[in-house]
């Protein structure tokens, strides 16, 4: 034997508090992405990106290496990738749809 195993064996064993908790864990990966993330798990090359925004490739990488920039281009770049951008700010008893920076305002 190898010692190669697949990994629903290996987790078959796990009490059902722990796969509840890996559960939540993976959602909350998944939840939670970084821009280059999001793109590569929607299957789309910084070049079908950059082609879909009328800019090259090279403005895409660098793009997604940035911590700041205006919410009227993140919004561009998630309606490319096929999304809406929404932004919400949470406190502790409550959410807030922040409607500012909507496309539209009412």
């Amino acid at each position: 034997m190898t010692g190669h195993q697949k990994f629903s064996n290996l987790t078959q064993d796990f009490s059902p508090a722990r796969k509840t908790k890996i559960a939540e864990k993976k959602a909350q990966l998944k939840a939670e992405m970084a821009l280059d993330e999001l793109r590569q798990a929607l299957k789309i090359s910084q070049a079908e990106l950059a082609e879909k925004l009328q800019v090259k490739q090279p403005a895409i990488s660098r793009l997604e290496k940035r911590t700041d920039m205006y919410v009227s281009h993140l919004r561009q770049v998630i309606q490319a990738m096929g999304g809406e951008l929404e932004i919400v700010a949470r406190f502790a008893d409550s959410e807030v749809k922040i409607n500012n920076f909507s496309e539209l305002n009412p």
